[in-house]
């Protein structure tokens, strides 16, 4: 049965000077506009669409990607407020509406918001909400250490960072468990580290028994303490010369170094880099 809110593998019925419709099954026949179609269809072919509500609130299909499904997380931009909600753009020609007693707070143009994407039971359309807290915890805690899950990153904490998982479950990622820069709103792989009796969840970016790998700014500063403070090398310096130092490539070095150079932990001079005093603890 097709679903709205998500991918959907439908068939071609007929082709119509507006498009094609699909069988969506229970749902009726569906429209694919000819403006959205990759290539050529026949009928019988079969095609992945997402299916959501166009402006005149019909079942329309796509292949444009959205931003996420029904059931999932994201942070989205607010496009528009009106009388009804905010409207948020998640990457179709109908944005997501956030109805205002969806809203935490106040959702203004141009702010950036993390909400859950839902079908709002009074009215039978896809809309999200920022009021994430009511759509977590309400499944049974079945994680175990060990296992590997998604993870939504919520935002920066004094621990670590809140952390989203399986679109069902809040988690923590301790501080001591970071050892990359980590964005609000990016979706990355994890594991379940600990389960507390009081249904917390302790989580890890690496799997029980992985031994971290040092990040190439690591090497870098290490490599400083060494060596008074300083090294010959530079952005300027010969793949081959910074591959022999570190082992990493140029890119990854130039990465590295503009990241200490932005943290104000080096300076960047013409023949060499040198430590500022004082940084790199």
């Amino acid at each position: 049965m097709a679903t709205i809110g998500h991918y959907n593998v439908l068939k071609v019925l007929r082709e119509t000077g507006s498009g094609y419709f699909l069988d969506g099954g229970e749902l009726g026949d569906i429209l694919l506009p000819g403006n959205n179609v990759p290539s050529v269809l026949e009928v019988d072919d079969q095609i992945e669409v997402f299916l959501y509500f166009d402006s005149e609130d019909r079942i329309i299909a796509t292949t444009d990607d959205p931003y996420c499904e029904v059931g999932e997380f994201a942070l989205l931009e607010v496009v528009e407020v009106n009388e009804i909600g905010a409207f948020l753009y998640w990457g179709l020609q109908k944005d997501l509406l956030v109805p205002f007693r969806e809203q935490k707070i106040k959702m203004e143009k141009g702010s950036w918001h993390i909400v859950f994407v839902y079908i709002d039971e009074q009215t039978n359309r896809i809309a999200a909400s920022a009021k994430v807290d009511k759509f977590l915890g309400n499944e049974p805690l079945t994680f175990k250490p060990g296992d590997d899950v998604s993870l939504f990153i919520y935002g920066p904490c004094p621990l670590g960072f809140n952390t989203i998982i399986n679109n069902t479950h809040w988690g923590m990622l301790y501080n001591n468990e970071v050892f990359q820069p980590l964005n609000r709103g990016e979706h990355i792989k994890g594991y379940i580290n600990k389960v507390r009796e009081d249904g917390k969840i302790d989580l890890s970016l690496y799997p029980a028994g992985f031994k971290k790998t040092k990040t190439s700014a690591e090497l870098i500063i290490e490599y400083l303490k060494r060596n008074n403070g300083y090294m010959p090398l530079t952005d300027k310096s010969p793949a081959e010369a910074i591959y022999d130092t570190f082992g990493i490539s140029k890119k990854n070095f130039k990465m590295a170094i503009g990241s200490l150079y932005k943290s104000k932990v080096i300076e960047i001079g013409e023949n060499g880099i040198r430590m500022i005093e004082g940084k790199g603890n």
